[in-house]
This record gives structure tokens, C-alpha cells and sequence, in this order.
């Protein structure tokens, strides 16, 4: 079996000690960045940057009808999007069929083969007049990312980048150097993830854009949601947007990458944005057939596949998140609401989250939902499925005191041996691993929190996160019969305590079902065992409030 891609998490920066420096050209560029580095606040600071804001509503007449199909006065409405191939699709649809604005912010735009279609929408849109925003983070770019900057020389399109580094190249060693030098400033991360057309219609969840958010990546898979919307939450989520725009970490890529976001940069990224030259783009792909229709978003324009009208709220992160955090400016902060919202559970709470590494109120907080005879049902990723052993390191030091407290606790499977609940085919799963990467909770299945916040410290401390809560019943059963799919045996390792042990070390039993046989294992599934010695290693260090 071969293991997963890493998944982004931002800036839990590993130094690689594998790099060969050659020569002293490498040395004095070193020695430099060590230099600029100590003196350094950040890039851009000399570079002009306008304010901007979002305009009126003026989607097309198919889009608007959206507000007027089943609309409630004081609700809006949504659609959740499991299946990753619907979550592109949709994107390139709204994208294509915006009339005047498009917003953008996400924490990864990979130069993959998705990303280059999603940027081939945004040059096709941004050629006939749209005028487009995008943020996006710096944390965990890749080699061939860089590429995607070159949209900001287009002259309808405006690119920032949020708390970026000085260094624009790949080689992790001087990567890392610089965020060592800079931590208190580079730790700080944007997660948010979202689109915004025309400030009427919006896409909201979990996913990045990148092949393996939108489940086409052969070698590895995450399972996650996005919410289509429509109504007065639009308007909200473009207040948001603005407040990153117009923010001071918010840079412009001009100021920091003039090689990639000059006018060759950009002939270069329409020729590799060229459909014919795109996989995923192939005549007898399923993306190519499935796009062919319309779907998803020629459903709900419809009514085929109406919208859920509910009351919502969003919850967010304001850009200073560090300064509100310390008191030294006032703002939004996510965590509080979604933390009132689980503290009022009476029957049932569950929770999918990628990560798992709770703060001491946060086991708090479950501990007092388990106390009032609330169930606690989560489901996080395995060992054999993790895509961060840094992350399920932190996730298996609590472990024990989850299980002591009588949470219930699942493991997705790299291989889900059904395909309910998944977001995918079969015929995909079966070529790579599958991880977990949606963050949702349900609260006595009457409503739920769907976003970008993982249940971790990262997420707690030191990115921006943005969700929704939706008043919905009907969405809320939707999500617990998705959860309710993956927990079963087929797809998910049912994680038991064995009666007896001490405080300090309790054995622990993995059950599941492999072809129609159920199993118990009394050794972790994992990968190899040289997985089994590392993630045990990190356990040791003290790296919960990184993760």
C-alpha cells in the first residue's frame, strides 16, 4: 500500500536534513536570508495596495432565482456537497456562470490539474469582465504552486497573499530556517476556505482546491463537504472576505513575486490551463461527463434538488485573531460559539474532524457532555490512514482520556471497504488511501457546523478559521446518516478500551470488517512498521499546541 500525499497543515515546518548544500553561491544565499531574516517584518511593506470592497448582488437570471425558489424570510439556503467531484464541479459552474464579481480565500490553490481548471475558469470569467479577488495562504505551498500567481497580471484579477514568506523558492532547509527566525509572526495562518459570486451565491466548507480535496487523485483522497448558499448569508461571507482583503497580512503578489506575476508568467499559465491539455478534462473523464449536464448546480437552479431554507449563523475568525486573542483589539473568534453550541448538547453529539488534539477545556467540554448522559460519537483518521503523523501523534496522547470519559471513538480506514459516505466510487478507493479531511459537527441532530475548524490547537490558536452553524434538521440527519455510513465496520476501525489497566496506560482493541469477516486487532493498523516507531517518537515530544 502506498502512503498518502502529506496533507497541508499549515506551517508544522519539519527541517529536512537530507538537502546537499553545493558551493558557495548556496552558502552566501544562506547566510543573506539569515541576515534579512532577524530584521524581518514582512514582505510588501513598500508595495501600493487599495482598499476594496464587495459590490451589489447582480447574479444572472438563473443564480438569482435561487433567493426566490422556496426562499423564508430570515433563513438562507443550502445544499451540502459530499462527493469531492460535485465540490469542483460546482466551483467551475459558479465560476462560469458569474456576471460581475468573484471572491476567493482559501488556504491551499494547488498548480495541480484541478487547480489549473479552476484557474482556467477564473481567466475565462476575468476575459469577459468579471472582476475577481483571490486570497490565499502561504503556509504550505508546493513546488509548481507558484505558478497560479500569475492570474494577478491579468488585469481583472487581483491576487494577496496572506502573511507571506520572503523566501519564494522550494528547498525546505532555507524554508525552515526562515520560519524559525520568524515563528511569532509565520505560525500564523489563514484556513479559510471559500467562494463568493456575484455576493449572491457562495461555496463554504472544508475542502482546498487541489486534486486530492476533489477525490481524482488516484494515490490519495480526502473525504470532505462544501455547502452551496444562497441568500443574506452571502452578503455576510463577502463581509468577511473584505475584512482579509482590506487586512495589512493580506499582501499583494506583485509585491512579493514579480518572476511569476509578469505578463510571461501569465501566457505560460494559460497554456497550461488549456483544457485539451488537462487530464481531468479528458472527453470520457467523469468530470468531462458529469459537467456536460450541469450538475450540481443546474439541479438546484432548477429545483430539481432544491435548496434547505434554515437559519444560520456565521462564526469566524477576524484576520488579528492574535491580537483579539491577548486583548489587544476587538473582533470575531470561532471558537467560543461552536464550543456554546456543544455545551448545550442534551443527547448526542458527533463530530468528524481530521485532527484530533483537544485543549485541557476542551476535554472539559466533553467530559461535562458525558457527565449529563450525552453521547459523544467522533470519527477521526486511523493510523494506516493518516496523512500527518505529527497530527495523529498528538491525537493518540488523548486517545486514552477519551475512551476513560466513554466517547466513542472510530478510525476511518485508508481503504473503505464500502463506498456510502465516502464522497467517491470504489473503483477510485481501491488505487490509493483515503483520509478524512471534513470538520463537521451535529448537535442532537437539529443542527449542525459545517467549515473550515478542526477539533485541534492549531485551529484553536494560531490559524483563522470560518464556518457556519445551520438551524436544520434535515441537514443535521444528512450529515449523522454520512457519519452514521463511514462508522460502519466496513469503512471505519471501531476503537474499544479493554476493561482493567492503570491511569496512565489502557490497552486498546481496534474492531472492523474485512470481506464479510469481522475482526479484532490488538496491535494498531498501520502502514509499516517504521509508521508504528515514528508517530510513537513524536508522541514523546511536546507538540500539541504546533498541531
Amino acid at each position: 500500500m502506498k502512503p498518502p500525499a502529506t496533507l497541508a497543515r499549515a506551517n508544522t515546518f519539519r527541517v529536512e536534513c537530507t538537502l546537499t548544500l553545493r558551493g558557495g553561491r548556496c552558502a552566501l544565499g544562506l547566510a543573506l536570508l539569515l541576515l534579512q531574516a532577524c530584521a524581518f517584518r514582512g514582505p510588501g511593506g513598500g508595495f501600493l495596495r487599495e482598499e476594496s470592497f464587495a459590490r451589489m448582488p447582480n447574479a444572472p437570471p438563473e443564480v438569482a432565482r435561487l433567493n426566490d425558489s422556496g426562499a423564508v424570510p430570515g433563513q438562507s439556503g443550502f445544499r451540502i456537497l459530499s462527493a469531492g467531484l460535485d465540490g469542483l464541479l460546482a466551483r467551475i459552474e459558479v465560476i462560469d456562470t458569474a456576471r460581475d464579481t468573484l471572491d476567493l480565500q482559501y488556504f491551499l490553490f494547488r498548480g495541480d490539474e484541478s487547480g489549473l481548471t479552476v484557474a482556467a475558469a477564473l481567466l475565462r470569467a476575468a476575459d469577459r469582465g468579471v472582476r475577481i479577488r483571490v486570497i490565499v495562504d502561504d503556509g504550505d505551498t508546493v513546488r509548481g504552486d507558484e505558478k497560479l500567481l500569475a492570474l494577478a497580471a491579468h488585469p481583472k484579477i487581483e491576487m494577496r497573499v496572506f502573511n507571506p514568506f520572503r523566501y519564494r523558492g522550494h528547498i525546505k532547509l532555507i524554508k525552515n530556517l526562515e520560519f524559525i527566525l520568524n515563528k511569532g509572526r509565520l505560525d500564523y495562518r489563514m484556513h479559510d476556505k471559500m467562494l463568493v459570486a456575484d455576493n449572491t451565491v457562495a461555496l463554504i466548507g472544508g475542502r482546498n482546491i487541489g486534486d486530492q480535496y476533489f477525490q481524482i487523485d488516484p494515490e490519495s483522497q480526502f473525504g470532505d463537504d462544501d455547502v452551496i448558499t444562497a441568500g443574506s448569508i452571502v452578503q455576510q461571507l463577502s463581509g468577511v472576505f473584505d475584512e482579509f482583503w482590506n487586512n495589512p497580512l493580506a499582501v499583494p503578489a506583485r509585491a512579493i513575486d514579480s518572476k511569476h506575476t509578469g505578463d510571461k508568467g501569465l501566457i505560460e499559465l494559460r497554456s497550461a490551463a488549456g483544457a485539451e491539455q488537462l487530464q481531468v478534462n479528458a472527453p470520457d473523464s467523469p468530470f468531462s461527463k458529469r459537467f456536460a449536464t450541469g450538475e450540481p448546480l443546474a439541479g438546484v437552479t432548477s429545483g430539481r434538488t432544491p435548496l434547505v431554507w434554515a437559519k444560520v449563523g456565521l462564526v469566524y475568525d477576524s484576520p488579528n485573531k492574535k491580537d483579539i486573542a491577548a486583548g489587544l483589539r476587538a473582533g470575531n473568534q470561532i471558537y467560543q460559539a461552536v464550543a456554546d453550541k456543544a455545551g448545550a448538547v442534551g443527547v448526542e453529539m458527533l463530530v468528524i474532524t481530521p485532527y484530533l488534539i483537544p485543549t485541557p477545556d476542551e476535554l472539559e467540554l466533553v467530559k461535562n457532555e458525558r457527565s449529563r448522559g450525552a453521547r459523544v460519537r467522533i470519527l477521526t483518521n486511523s493510523l494506516a490512514s493518516a496523512p500527518d503523523l505529527a497530527g495523529q501523534a498528538g491525537y493518540m496522547r488523548h486517545r486514552p482520556t477519551f475512551l476513560k470519559e466513554g466517547v466513542e471513538l472510530y478510525e476511518i480506514r485508508p481503504m473503505p471497504g464500502k463506498a456510502s459516505g465516502t464522497g467517491q466510487s470504489m473503483s477510485i478507493s481501491r488505487h490509493g488511501n483515503y483520509a478524512l479531511h471534513a470538520k463537521l459537527f451535529v448537535f442532537d441532530r437539529k443542527s449542525m457546523f459545517i467549515g473550515s475548524m478542526n477539533f485541534d490547537q492549531r485551529s484553536r490558536r494560531l490559524n483563522t478559521e470560518i464556518g457556519l452553524i445551520i438551524e436544520s434538521r434535515e441537514l443535521a440527519e444528512q450529515t449523522a446518516a454520512r457519519f452514521d455510513a463511514l462508522t460502519q465496520l466496513d469503512n471505519s476501525y471501531t476503537v474499544e478500551r479493554i476493561p482493567g489497566g492503570n491511569d496512565k496506560r489502557i490497552g486498546i482493541v481496534w474492531k472492523s470488517r474485512d470481506a464479510g469477516v469481522d475482526k479484532v486487532y490488538t496491535t494498531e493498523p498501520a502502514r509499516s512498521g517504521w509508521q508504528r516507531f515514528i508517530v510513537h517518537f513524536l508522541a514523546l515530544l511536546p507538540l500539541d499546541s504546533e498541531l
